[in-house]
């Protein structure tokens, strides 16, 4: 978690860096900026899908063991 944090502070450090950034209208970066959420929101859309996909498998599987009269304890 610590390394991701150090991530989003060395990304912001580089956004706000005006001299090692190419110079680009207003416009331009507005348009990078948004276009580069859209792509992260849809990658973030497929991952919660593949979380859910896990899970459902995950729930099947233990439903088998309890039929089998295996007890399993979950981890909170």
């Amino acid at each position: 978690m610590a390394k991701l944090k150090n991530d989003a502070k060395e990304l912001e450090k580089a956004l706000e860096s005006k001299d090692s950034a190419p110079q680009m209208s207003k416009e331009m970066e507005v348009g990078f900026h948004q276009g580069s959420l859209n792509t992260l929101v849809n990658e973030r859309n497929e991952l919660i899908k593949m979380v859910q996909n896990i899970e459902s498998i995950m729930q099947a599987h233990l439903k088998r063991l309890e039929e089998l009269g295996v007890k399993v304890q979950q981890k909170k």
